[in-house]
């Protein structure tokens, strides 16, 4: 071509010739632009591989094995791989369907439908469950990797704004007066639950945070700080604290006793070995400041009293540890390290685990589910308010209180040994 454009160029004038030069380099940058197109992988996506996954396959294959009329895998199955019974998962599908579009079945550009809600949902909801990968599932759900990231989000996110206003408060008056109730029945009258703190490991925590999530477990952690009942129910979850810090400096920055001080929880007042108390307490482990608000147990008992009361406290108080172990055991996800990389969603995976597992809690034993013949209490919840600042000061140095704190101790174990000591 090149000889072909000197020989023509010698029959034309200057202006011509450079005329024709600029349409043939335009011409031959066409053509390479075009054999690139050419042999470039095609996709969505520069670069990227489409599969034809037969989505309608994977929603059919879910719904005979669990849904249909007569599922492959009936009600036993279903408990064990879903952590929870049919009737419980299908409420939380149909609510998280109707409170979020994302999961309603679309159909694409030329008619094909989409991912069905019951793939998008199932897909996140077995990432909590077991902990796996986001591709894990493709070839079972017909789910991409991508997409099952983006609907465990959407997912955690619908659970949180759904659910927690019921299963991530604080005890209502009916609630505290049933742990009231059983807690006196356990020999300790005043008792609103057990707290303590959890890490869950941050794998893909950002370099350049690592060493201030990074505590005595040399790797990177965030923080929960939980109280729980004896139905191992969490009533209180505080999460987000770096792991850098230790049990006092996250309560420092807790809401636990926000409520108590803002006259919002009614005090509670109750009688041990013949002394008043007007604020309920939570067991904890010896790192827990001596507080009104706390009984911990004795370190080295030395009379039968004292080790009575030390092999009781202690044993309430695995309460709050085992509320920890159920709830890694029923989603493995906040066992292992966590994968992703913004706070905000690992907050949102955290609550909605511990919201599903109170949901579990409430469909597999009802609300209360440690269920005695209690005598009529002599612990009762009050209803005054103390909304002042100078009540807001004066509870908060009552929770603080080192004073109360070793009377309640004291008394406590005179109660215990009196309860069951002589047995």
């Amino acid at each position: 071509m090149h000889r072909n454009q000197g020989v023509l160029t010698a029959f034309l004038s200057d202006s011509d010739s450079d005329d024709l030069e600029m349409l043939v380099e335009a011409t031959e940058e066409e053509e390479a632009e075009k054999e690139r197109q050419r042999t470039h992988r095609r996709g969505s996506v520069p670069g990227r591989c489409v599969i034809n996954r037969d989505r309608g396959e994977g929603h059919n294959r879910i719904y005979r094995d669990y849904f249909s009329d007569n599922p492959v895998y009936h009600g036993v199955y279903f408990r064990r791989r879903f952590r929870m019974h049919k009737p419980l998962f299908c409420r939380i599908l149909s609510d998280v369907e109707a409170y979020d579009p994302y999961f309603v079945q679309k159909k694409d550009a030329v008619g094909i439908p989409g991912l069905s809600s019951l793939q998008k949902v199932i897909a996140a909801y077995r990432i909590l469950a077991y902990g796996v990968p986001a591709d894990f599932l493709d070839d079972h759900i017909r789910i991409g990797k991508s997409t099952s990231i983006e609907s465990l989000r959407h997912f955690v996110k619908a659970i949180v704004a759904i659910y927690a206003e019921k299963y991530l408060r604080a005890p209502n008056e009916d609630d505290l007066s049933q742990l009231l109730q059983v807690n006196e029945q356990r020999g300790f009258p005043g008792m609103l639950g057990s707290i303590d703190c959890m890490h869950w490991g941050w794998k893909n925590c950002p370099s350049a945070w690592q060493g201030m999530y990074s505590g005595h477990y040399r790797k990177p952690t965030i923080i929960l700080e939980a109280v729980a009942s004896q139905d191992l129910w969490i009533w209180h979850a505080f999460f987000g604290m770096p792991g850098s810090l230790n049990d006092i400096n996250v309560l420092e920055r807790s809401h636990v006793f926000s409520a108590l001080t803002n006259g919002r929880a009614p005090p509670v007042n109750f009688i041990v070995n013949g002394n008043n108390y007007h604020m309920g307490y939570y067991l904890a482990d010896g790192i827990y400041p001596s507080w009104a608000t706390f009984v911990k147990t004795i370190p080295a008992p030395i009379s039968l009293k004292a080790k009575h009361f030390a092999q009781a406290q202690e044993a309430a108080r695995k309460d709050v540890e085992r509320a920890f172990g159920v709830l890694q055991a029923r989603y493995n996800i906040v066992r292992g390290p966590a994968r992703f990389w913004d706070e905000e969603t690992l907050a949102n995976i955290m609550k909605a685990c511990i919201i599903m597992h109170n949901m579990v809690i409430e469909d597999e034993h009802g609300p209360g589910s440690i269920d005695f013949d209690f005598p009529t209490p002599n612990v009762i919840p009050s209803r005054e308010q103390t909304n002042e600042f100078r009540d807001f000061i004066q509870i908060h140095h009552q929770i603080r209180d080192r004073t109360t704190h070793s009377q309640l101790q004291h008394d406590l174990v005179e109660h215990l040994w009196d309860l069951h000591g002589q047995d």
